[in-house]
């Protein structure tokens, strides 16, 4: 009882000598002195919206940017998605004689799970110029590495007696992975998809404001405005929509698994 009470004393003070170390050396943070008068302004913004800005007719409005970044999400999900399959099975130790063969797999899950999606949509940005379709290839090459390295552990967790089967009346590889395979992880291919939709939808409103397309771009001007209601409905937009897309994904996600 002694030994366990000493560990868990042990552990907490690790835990709190790592939180020391890491705020160590910070700088004090300091307000200014019009930070109550600013804090005021977003604060009545955000409570006051913008509602004429919901549709305009004219020009750029909330709608319009709402739709953009569901495309955004959605498209570089479907990328994501299509490219992750392949991959995935790459990286299943179970698809191949030597396990030591999904190693090159595994790595290049790992490589592209480096990268921030805001740091390959600079790249992009770069690459192809600002815009929606700079925010698709992010988004999509982002997402691969989470994607893939999820179907892989759904490919090396399933029960592998039909593959077996198959193999043993003299079924090919693509007629195994089509008939043993695909029917057993297609479920939880298709979870981990929408729950990765919702990341994106997030993920897409924020690369906006680099210039990535999407509602991120009016929400960068109206910050850099300081058009605080503007900013209060754009905040409004993106918190219905991203909780109505939670509430969608969540009970499709439910019925597939």
């Amino acid at each position: 009882m002694n030994r366990t009470r000493s560990r868990t004393w042990l552990a907490l003070a690790v835990v709190a000598a790592v939180y020391v170390w890491a705020f160590y050396g910070l700088p004090a943070a300091s307000f200014k002195e019009t930070a109550g008068e600013v804090t005021g302004n977003i604060v009545s913004g955000l409570f006051h919206p913008d509602w004429d800005f919901v549709y305009l007719p004219d020009g750029e409005d909330l709608l319009r940017g709402l739709l953009d970044t569901l495309a955004i999400a959605a498209l570089g999900t479907f990328v994501s998605a299509v490219i992750g399959v392949p991959l995935a099975f790459l990286a299943a130790s179970n698809q191949f004689k030597r396990k030591w063969y999904s190693w090159p797999g595994k790595a290049a899950l790992s490589f592209l799970r480096t990268f921030p999606e805001i740091v390959m949509a600079l790249l992009f940005i770069v690459a192809v110029g600002p815009g929606a379709f700079a925010g698709v290839l992010a988004l999509g090459l982002h997402s691969v590495g989470m994607l893939s390295k999820l179907y892989s552990e759904s490919i090396e967790n399933m029960e592998t007696g039909a593959m077996e089967a198959l193999t043993a009346t003299g079924a090919n590889r693509i007629q195994t992975i089509r008939f043993a395979v695909i029917p057993q992880i297609l479920p939880e291919f298709l979870s981990y998809t929408l729950y990765r939709f919702e990341i994106n939808v997030r993920s897409a409103a924020i690369l906006g404001a680099i210039g990535a397309g999407g509602i991120g771009t009016p929400l960068i001007f109206a910050l850099s405005t300081r058009n605080w209601d503007r900013v209060g409905i754009i905040l409004l937009g993106i918190i219905v929509t991203v909780t109505i897309i939670d509430a969608i994904s969540g009970y499709l996600r439910k019925k597939l698994v």
